[in-house]
């Protein structure tokens, strides 16, 4: 964790965007896997950690922005536990570290809430995301299940996600070091790719590197040769020669922040002219971000320029026609990108998104656009220095959505189908990177990590 300041300074600055009442922060707790003694890893709750940086279970937390009081509510641990866990830090020893003066057992929460609701105050509280949790909100706040989500604050969302946003400088030193433990997991599904392995044998491989150097990956792993399918965690098939392998794997720091990185590249080790040809488009569309990002400019038309430059690319290979620039208005490329150029990074992979995407990827100067493909953008807010977004542009070739599209003839004007039923089997390519915004423009978090086509050749050529 950071120093207890940087936690102190963290929540005057969220008590002073939020104005009043009562604050509420709930820790996460173990989850077990099949019995209660048996859990899985434990991952603390992001905007727990941004404020009080503990990971442990069975804390909560109040800021009370009235009485100008801070209180940690726990129990310290018994000799039962000490027994099976060795020596644990007291609650006043926890809250010492986060520089919070007062503490308080776990089971006086519920009438502290009840005090100050009584008394006409506003228990503020950010939308839960767990089972656990939302079944104690529901008992201390005496709200019915239905409403918990509707009920969060939306002064408490903003603040937070005003304070998130933007990184600092120890924020930003974590986020290089987890960025450099994600080269290595791509590095290793890199030179281990060969014809006959797993796809498991790879991803157990990257797994590992993060547990050796962090806490773990900072979601499943994907790593497939059926690129086409967005999000696809089976890794049972045999790598074979003449396919690609597309790898979307990250690490998570042992302090909870995350990288997010995407390599596409064959199992050979070298391109063919039909696979060459679709990855330098989508490289494109990934180089060029880097002269757009910048302070200022609205992330929407840094991902709309990707999808001009995928809709030029597959007009050049006869794919696509007509105009490119009015195509990708139009949302004609989401046929080949259904998903949006980029993502906040932080303390989570889609960072803060359990807050909702239209509070941290837009806000009142941008809404969500009603295109498909335009829709999925997570992040299309103006950017400012201290954004860590994704920059992961796509070519899929997804056979249901084909049939889908060339049934209704949508964008017929645009999309040439005979054409592109030729790479049905094709698979898909993705290049990810994880951006800084600078103060003048942006640049690279992490070590650099192949994705020039001769580069991944010389890394993967057998």
């Amino acid at each position: 964790m950071f120093s207890k300041e940087t936690y102190q300074q963290r929540r005057i600055q969220l008590k002073n965007k939020v104005g009043k009442g009562v604050l509420l922060f709930l820790g996460n707790n173990e989850a077990p896997m099949n019995y209660p003694s048996n859990t899985y890893r434990y991952r603390q709750d992001s905007h727990f950690l941004y404020f009080f940086g503990l990971s442990l279970d069975r804390l909560a937390a109040v800021i009370d922005i009235d009485e100008d009081k801070e209180i940690l509510f726990g129990d310290d641990y018994t000799i039962d536990d000490i027994i099976w866990m060795g020596d644990q830090p007291s609650i006043a020893e926890l809250a010492a570290r986060c520089g919070v003066a007062h503490t308080a057992a776990f089971a006086e929460l519920a009438a502290y809430l009840q005090k100050a609701q009584q008394a006409g105050r506003t228990v503020h509280f950010l939308p839960p995301y767990r089972d656990d949790n939302k079944l104690l909100l529901h008992q201390l706040l005496q709200l019915p299940f239905e409403q918990l989500k509707s009920a969060a604050s939306p002064e408490m969302i903003r603040a937070v996600v005003s304070l998130r946003e933007c990184k600092s400088a120890e924020e930003i030193e974590e986020m290089e070091k987890v960025c450099n433990i994600g080269v290595e997991m791509h590095l290793s599904a890199m030179r281990g790719a060969k014809a006959g392995r797993m796809e498991r044998e790879l991803a157990g491989v990257a797994e590992g590197i993060t547990l050796s150097y962090g806490s773990g990956v900072s979601f499943p792993v994907i790593l497939s040769q059926n690129g086409e399918t967005l999000h696809n965690h089976n890794h049972g098939q045999v790598l074979e020669n003449g396919r690609m392998l597309l790898v979307d794997a990250g690490a998570e720091a042992v302090s909870g922040y995350s990288s997010d990185y995407t390599r596409t590249f064959p199992v050979s080790g070298k391109f063919t002219q039909k696979q060459r040809e679709i990855y330098e488009i989508v490289l494109q569309a990934n180089e060029e971000t880097f002269t757009l990002a910048k302070p200022g400019v609205r992330y929407f038309d840094v991902h709309l320029n990707a999808y001009t430059v995928i809709a030029r690319g597959l007009t050049a290979l006869g794919l696509m026609k007509g105009n490119p620039e009015d195509a990708a208005k139009a949302g004609a490329p989401a046929l080949f990108m259904p998903h949006g150029l980029g993502h906040m990074l932080g303390l989570d992979v889609h960072d803060m998104e359990d807050l909702g995407e239209n509070y941290v990827g837009y806000d009142e100067t941008i809404r969500r656009s009603p295109i498909f493909g335009h829709g999925s953008l997570r992040c299309a807010k103006t950017l400012k220095p201290g954004f860590i977004v994704t920059d992961e542009p796509g070519i899929y070739f997804i056979p249901k959505l084909i049939d889908i599209w060339e049934k209704e003839g949508r964008f017929a004007e645009y999309i040439n189908y005979p054409k592109v039923r030729e790479y049905i089997g094709f698979g898909g390519i993705r290049i990810e990177d994880d951006v800084l915004i600078t103060e003048t423009g942006c640049r690279l978090l992490g070590k650099p990590l192949p994705k020039k086509v001769a580069d991944l050749e010389a890394v993967i050529g057998r």
